[in-house]
């Protein structure tokens, strides 16, 4: 099968253990598309795949680099579509499974990068609701949310040197890949709940200790900021907010993505979603598969 499968969804809905169960169905290989996966040394908060789950399915582009290395869309783009190609070329089935959008546009689209678009344009001293309202004037129909800062000054930055909006390149992109996209979804209680109780579990698999280690060596590159599951325990450390307060905020922040993740993967991709049936998962895999083998049949 020339096909590439590509796994879709909130947090917290079951994509990992779907990849490993379509791996072992498809002859697959699995890629990651998580921006926070590649580093090293963030495991828990980030929901890394561990060496017991992968089952002995290969796993590319997880722990490759450290967490003070910048790593770009621009190198995922580049490290992506190798590593498909040689998946492809052993005959095998490329999986590509994460809650990173933009990395799977990238790997998948004819996607332009600069090398990771080096002059900046932007007047970063203002706070993200003032860029925000910067690029609405520009693109009233950008779908990025405000808070999510890197992406708001990424396309402001678009425009400035193309006089174009990225929202309407976006959309006329190109896919360079025969590809199937399965989305995970479930009711928005069921999923908030699960959300919610992965939370408590990562504590209980030793986030606090994972969090307090990298809070003490005062690194504060990319790869420790945009994760969820860090910064909002600092000002526990810090003796600012109570333990309960930090994690509040980590399962409010972990809602809210995963809210985006469902809009970005509804207006950027064509995804064939399938409820998930979490008392039968192998419902869902079964479901799943009879589907991917009807498509490329």
């Amino acid at each position: 099968m020339n096909k590439v499968i590509v796994i879709v969804g909130p947090t917290g809905v079951g994509k990992t253990k779907l990849s490993i169960e379509l791996a072992k169905l498809l002859d697959g290989e699995v890629i990651n598309a998580d921006s926070t996966q590649v580093y090293r040394g963030l495991d828990i908060a980030t929901a890394k795949v561990t060496e017991e789950e992968k089952e002995g399915v290969v796993h590319h582009l997880f722990d490759i680099k450290d967490v003070n290395d910048n790593y770009t869309v621009y190198d995922y783009q580049k490290d992506a579509r190798k590593t498909i190609e040689e998946v492809l070329s052993k005959g095998k089935t490329p999986i590509l499974v994460g809650g990173t959008g933009l990395y799977i546009k990238a790997a998948l689209y004819n996607y332009d990068l600069d090398e990771e678009d080096s002059v900046n344009l932007v007047d970063l001293s203002k706070n993200d609701e003032e860029l925000y309202n910067e690029l609405i004037k520009i693109d009233p129909n950008t779908d990025i949310h405000m808070n999510n800062r890197k992406r708001v000054i990424r396309a402001l930055n678009y425009f400035y040197k193309t006089n174009e909006t990225l929202s309407s390149k976006e959309k006329a992109d190109t896919i360079l890949y025969d590809a199937i996209f399965i989305g995970l979804t479930t009711d928005r209680d069921t999923l908030y709940e699960r959300i919610n109780s992965r939370v408590d579990i990562m504590v209980k698999n030793g986030l606090l200790d994972e969090a307090k280690n990298i809070y003490e060596s005062n690194i504060r590159t990319k790869a420790i900021t945009t994760p969820i599951g860090y910064k909002e325990l600092f000002p526990y450390f810090e003796g600012e907010s109570s333990l309960d307060e930090c994690l509040d905020k980590i399962k409010q922040s972990s809602r809210r993505y995963a809210k985006r993740q469902y809009t970005w993967n509804n207006h950027q991709f064509n995804v064939n979603w399938f409820n998930v049936n979490f008392k039968n998962f192998d419902e869902t895999v079964k479901e799943i598969y009879d589907y991917i083998k009807k498509e490329t049949n």
